[in-house]
């Protein structure tokens, strides 16, 4: 077996898309792999699982008993895809469909190049009400700015076919290709994704650890999905950013808030002055905002306290 695919499936958020997304899977020209599948749902009678067993009964999905969260789902199913021999693993979210060469272009690159721990497909948005493919830029990876920020880069722009061989830092968690050997080495407290990270940015870390273990990372330009993206970016600017935010539910800010917390956290000790002075500024920046529009994330400071010790914190030579 040389590639396992892993999704999460929770309540009808991403039942609706089933249908469409395991299609666009199982028409792929690469035929070599198995696919498994954690429900966060909290019912185990629900139509993500009603809809598998009928129609797809070789999958195995697996009912987590509530929601567990991405890391700690995906790492379950990493787990599983290494005892049983995979070369591959591949995160997917199941809002996405994609070309049928998509795993065959991917798996052919990852093969070429043993410094390659992870490779994406050019990821463009699906209108999924419309059922409609588009030229515009769900994601071409994650890419690393000054004072451990994350982007996605290309988001909301035009697709121009010059994603080619770009090197970023990871893939999206929206849909990523690993090589399981690598994921191995960068195991730390038996977790390959951070499970402090419940969901947001566990895929920004994990990007980082593996190029910090000296691998890269790379967009395949021809290997194509698209993403029904529930939230869309408006752009990098602080005002932009700021915009987006309303469209944002409370639980995903603070997720998201707190992750960058631990990220700080975790690598602060590898941050030149140039970062560590961006991360201040950032700090007090995210404070000021805070206090005047969206004090509900002073919470997570105490959060971040509760979890504190179980951060790993990475050093020089670790």
């Amino acid at each position: 077996m040389k590639l396992v695919i892993g999704f999460i499936t929770y309540n009808n958020i991403t039942a609706k898309y089933l249908p469409y997304f395991l299609k666009s899977v199982y028409q792929q020209s690469f035929r070599d792999f198995k696919i498994i599948a954690i429900d966060n749902s909290e019912n185990k009678n629900n139509s993500n699982i009603k809809y598998i067993e009928k129609n797809y009964p070789e999958i195995k999905i697996e009912w987590a008993g509530k929601n567990i969260g991405f890391a700690r789902a995906y790492n379950k199913m990493i787990d599983k895809a290494i005892k049983i021999g995979a070369e591959y693993f591949l995160v997917i979210n199941p809002d996405i469909i994609l070309d049928k060469n998509a795993f065959k272009i991917l798996i052919d690159k990852i093969s070429l190049n043993k410094n390659l721990s992870s490779v994406c497909p050019k990821i463009l948005k699906w209108d999924f009400e419309n059922n409609k493919k588009t030229n515009i830029i769900d994601t071409y990876g994650i890419q690393l700015k000054t004072g451990l920020k994350f982007i996605d880069v290309g988001q909301g722009g035009i697709d121009n076919n010059k994603s080619n061989n770009i090197k970023i830092l990871g893939p999206s968690g929206a849909c990523g290709l690993y090589r399981l050997s690598a994921l191995k080495k960068i195991k730390k407290n038996n977790q390959y994704f951070d499970e402090l990270m419940f969901m947001y940015k566990e895929d920004c870390d994990l990007a980082y650890r593996l190029s910090l273990a000296g691998y890269e990372s790379e967009c395949v330009n021809n290997a194509i999905a698209y993403h029904d993206r529930t939230v869309k970016a408006k752009g990098q600017g602080n005002i932009k950013i700021a915009v987006n935010r309303k469209n944002k539910s409370k639980q995903s800010k603070k997720w998201s808030f707190l992750h960058q917390q631990i990220i700080f956290i975790k690598y602060w000790n590898l941050q030149n002055f140039k970062n560590k002075l961006a991360i201040i500024l950032y700090e007090i920046k995210m404070i000021v905002f805070i206090l005047l529009f969206e004090q509900y994330l002073l919470a997570q400071f105490l959060e971040l306290c509760k979890i504190k010790n179980s951060i790993y914190i990475y050093k020089k030579n670790n």
